[in-house]
């Protein structure tokens, strides 16, 4: 139900729950914004942001930014490397990564994989994603490769000299500046593999991703568990309580105590969780009740322009989705239990007599 509304609502969502502290507020809004991207893209996880990438984990940040995402399996039939056996949790990553000349092993046909990523090295694949090759590049290969890399942008917000070891917080800024960055062949973005487009301003816009990625609203209740709402595991879920930071095992645990609402990304394994609350400090609040009124205006009997719970708090009817949806059009009714889903504008709490509160329901539940 709602998807358009849904899908954009929770992509406004994630900009507050994702905030990271930087030195300043422009360098923060840009790299809150580049780790979102990276985020919903499914290229990589955004948790410990200053752990140094290996060169396996480098391999499937490759794989799962290009065309191969959602080709590659989670075993091996061969042993590509000596020290990448057929079982290792990379060895697929690899495999693509090295047929494809986006990374290559060393001289005893072994790859490192436990070895720390170099910007060099991260920038060749990078480039090879872009169509770059060998022939691109005659004389020194590794200056004239750094040297495009520079040109193409790919090095902005990375302070790095290119035989420095990479951490996550500079991969995230170089696969945002790749989604970012025109192909070889000079067809638009790159990033239109994995479904990017720009803003007006230059950047990835992450509410068009979202549209297509999240998932949801789903209620969590005595009755359903997390665990089998998502489907993937909780010990690789991050997820955001009512905005603020939590692993996926530490939403079951808190699920299982009160009734939640999630959406959720399968690609980046991220929850969003909301369980009941009316607070300014959440982006959107909860509440789940029996519809006791719905209420038209004078002008229009047949379009609601708001509802009543059972706790006598009333919510704005403002879209023409939400509208048909209480409408005598709609499914749901007088006598009906609901989980709405809405945001809220003046006042400070649901017990507040303040007149100029305003409840908006951007999405709800309906509870057979």
């Amino acid at each position: 139900m709602n998807r358009r509304m849904k899908a954009g609502a929770l992509a406004v969502i994630t900009f507050a729950a994702c905030a990271a502290p930087q030195t300043s507020a422009q360098a923060s809004t840009n790299f809150d914004l580049r780790k979102k991207v990276i985020n919903l893209s499914g290229i990589m996880s955004v948790n410990d942001l200053h752990s140094y990438v290996t060169r396996g984990e480098f391999a499937e940040m490759l794989v799962k930014a290009s065309e191969y995402k959602n080709t590659v399996g989670s075993k091996s039939s061969v042993s590509v490397f000596s020290d990448v056996k057929k079982d290792h949790e990379y060895a697929q990553y690899v495999r693509v990564a090295v047929q494809n000349q986006w990374m290559s092993g060393y001289l005893g046909g072994v790859f490192r994989p436990d070895q720390y990523i170099t910007l060099q090295e991260a920038a060749k694949g990078a480039l090879a994603l872009l169509g770059y090759t060998n022939e691109d590049f005659q004389g020194d290969q590794t200056g004239g490769r750094m040297a495009k890399f520079e040109y193409l942008d790919l090095k902005d917000e990375i302070g790095l000299s290119s035989d420095e070891p990479m951490t996550k917080t500079d991969c995230i800024n170089m696969f945002y500046n790749l989604l970012r960055a025109e192909p070889k062949s000079g067809s638009g973005i790159y990033g239109t593999v994995l479904g990017c487009e720009l803003t007006s301003d230059g950047e990835i816009n992450p509410l068009a991703m979202a549209d297509v990625t999240l998932q949801g609203p789903k209620l969590i209740s005595h009755s359903r568990s997390l665990s089998s709402a998502v489907p993937f595991s909780l010990d690789d879920a991050q997820g955001y309580l009512n905005g603020s930071p939590y692993s996926g095992r530490e939403l079951e645990r808190i699920s299982g105590s009160e009734y939640m609402v999630i959406y959720y990304n399968s690609s980046s394994k991220t929850i969003w969780a909301y369980t009941p609350n009316d607070s300014d400090e959440s982006d959107r609040c909860v509440d789940r009740g029996e519809i006791t009124h719905i209420y038209y205006m004078a002008s229009d009997v047949m379009t609601p322009t708001a509802i009543e719970l059972d706790d006598e708090v009333t919510y704005q009817l403002d879209s023409s989705e939400m509208q048909f949806a209480f409408s005598i059009y709609g499914t749901v009714e007088v006598g009906d239990i609901v989980t709405l889903i809405y945001t809220k504008s003046g006042g400070t709490s649901k017990d507040s007599d303040d007149d100029d509160v305003t409840r908006t329901v951007l999405d709800y539940i309906f509870e057979d």
